[in-house]
């Protein structure tokens, strides 16, 4: 009966703290989830599972989402907040072997409630995070259980969903050294450490295949420059998590190395491991580590901070947080109910894009991004202002040309809007997109012959490319086939 009911407890801080989400829309690459042609084909189910696309198994669900709600997005929205539910509760299990109930409690409810999970709940792109943290959970609870060859199992169709948790094996070893010292289990260890050197690579192969690619050689930014960005990413995650403000979905980081950053890091992990055999919040601490470097080291990535990497890794920051506080309670209890708050005043800000992107602004002046897409979901005449903004940050970013063309064709500006989009493909010769927007503007200023001249270099360049298939049909050209390379960018 305790065991129900602290899974009740934790069901219900789960409810309360992201049942906002399902009052959401869709934000950023949620779109693309509707542009990709394996989610919205009657046969894309088959699609999803090519050898050149990541994370089957999530766009297998989302597929499933399209095809039984199409763009209802509470649906995508309950499918998220389920998971995470489903994660909330399986954790409770397991923690629960490995500590006193009370701090398996606490820690559980850190990790459930914390807002540092708000983009991993309330963003539907994210969805991956959350079904592969799922499988991972399941792992680690078969293998706590003995059943070895069924967690490897469970960790296989983990990296289906998303490849993020490499790092798995590395912790269950970890386990291994602390606890069991059972050599049964360095086989099973083995296998999935050789599953994840087969996810790895794929990905970067996938990422060779994929147009836009946002991650592994297509990133824009060489390993060491990424390595040497992470050590402060990762002490800003810390901060984020005792101290749960400042947060944005585009978070100002600065692209040079900040080795002094990796250097506090390894101070951290020296004092961890100084606790490693004497308590329990070191083992935990390392464990949380463990399970961040895959995506904040060495593999590339375009965002080079994104909360949701947090998300898994948050079991061992939680733990260490929980047996740290577990002799007092008051505490505990007061700050869970400030994370409860925290939560849901952050799942009230994923709720509207326009409060979203306002913040991501106001937060990380300096980025263009947040202002293209605060552009994007606001008026005309403050959108116009905001990519001035944008222009003055960034004058010859093509992102900003291609936002104010879109804005000059909604304002029945064609020929401006002719203007911006031949100024973007300057600045990015030979971009599909480009090409299809200029082809847009010409077809506006009945140029059609020049409009299905765009349109075919740019089905030619990406012939999956939704926008340009789009525009080229409603211009009366044969679509070539569309042969999928990977049409989303692993992110």
């Amino acid at each position: 009966m305790i065991a129900l009911r602290d899974k009740l407890i934790i069901a219900a801080a789960i409810l309360i703290g992201f049942g906002g989400c399902l009052l959401a829309g869709f934000a950023f690459d949620d779109y693309s989830i509707f542009s990709d042609p394996a989610v919205t084909a009657h046969s894309g189910w088959l699609r999803v599972w090519s050898l050149a696309r990541t994370r089957p198994l999530t766009y297998f669900t989302f597929w499933l989402n399209y095809q039984l709600a199409g763009q209802a997005a509470w649906t995508y929205h309950a499918v998220n907040l389920a998971l995470h539910l489903a994660c909330g509760v399986f954790l409770l299990d397991i923690l629960k072997r490995l500590m006193p109930a009370a701090a398996a409690l606490m820690a559980t409810a850190i990790f459930a409630l914390h807002p540092i999970q708000s983009e991993s709940v309330d963003y539907v792109f994210a969805r991956g995070t959350l079904l592969s943290a799922v499988f991972c959970i399941l792992a680690l609870r078969s293998w706590i259980r003995g059943n070895h060859w069924p967690a490897v199992a469970w960790f296989a169709v983990s990296l289906a969903a998303k490849e993020e948790w490499v790092a798995l094996p590395i912790f269950l070893l970890l386990l291994y050294i602390s606890i069991s010292r059972n050599q049964a289990e360095l086989k099973p260890i083995g296998a999935m450490v050789l599953l994840a050197l087969f996810a790895g690579m794929h990905v970067l192969y996938a990422t060779t295949q994929t147009p836009g690619a946002q991650a592994g050689f297509a990133a824009g930014i060489k390993p060491i420059e990424y390595l040497g960005t992470q050590g402060y990413v990762i002490l800003r995650y810390l901060r984020l998590l005792v101290a749960p403000v400042g947060f944005t979905v585009d978070p100002q980081v600065p692209s040079t190395a900040n080795w002094w950053a990796w250097l506090a890091l390894i101070v951290l992990g020296a004092v961890s491991l100084k606790w490693f055999t004497r308590a329990r919040p070191g083992f935990w601490f390392l464990a949380g580590l463990i399970l961040l470097l895959p995506s904040s080291s060495i593999l590339p990535a375009a965002d080079l901070a994104a909360d949701r990497r947090m998300y898994l890794p948050m079991i061992g920051f939680a733990s260490a947080l929980a047996l740290l506080l577990a002799r007092n309670r008051t505490m505990f209890y007061t700050i869970c109910a400030v994370l409860l708050i925290l939560t849901i005043t952050r799942t009230y800000v994923w709720q509207s894009e326009t409060r979203l992107w306002t913040e991501a602004v106001e937060r990380s002046p300096d980025k263009v991004r947040p202002k293209l897409q605060l552009a994007r979901v606001v008026g005309s005449s403050s959108a116009f202002q905001i990519l001035e903004d944008a222009k003055r940050i960034a004058p010859d970013d093509p992102a900003i040309a291609s936002q104010l063309g879109r804005l000059y064709l909604q304002s029945g500006m064609h020929e401006k809007a002719l203007t911006e989009f031949g100024r973007a493909l300057a600045l990015s010769p030979n971009n599909p997109s480009a090409l299809s927007n200029r082809g847009v503007a010409l077809l506006m200023l009945h140029q059609e012959d020049a409009a299905r001249q765009d349109f075919t270099r740019a089905l030619g360049l990406n012939p999956c490319l939704a926008e340009a298939r789009d525009n080229a049909a409603r211009a009366g050209l044969t679509l070539p086939p569309c042969t999928d390379r990977g049409s989303t960018a692993p992110r």
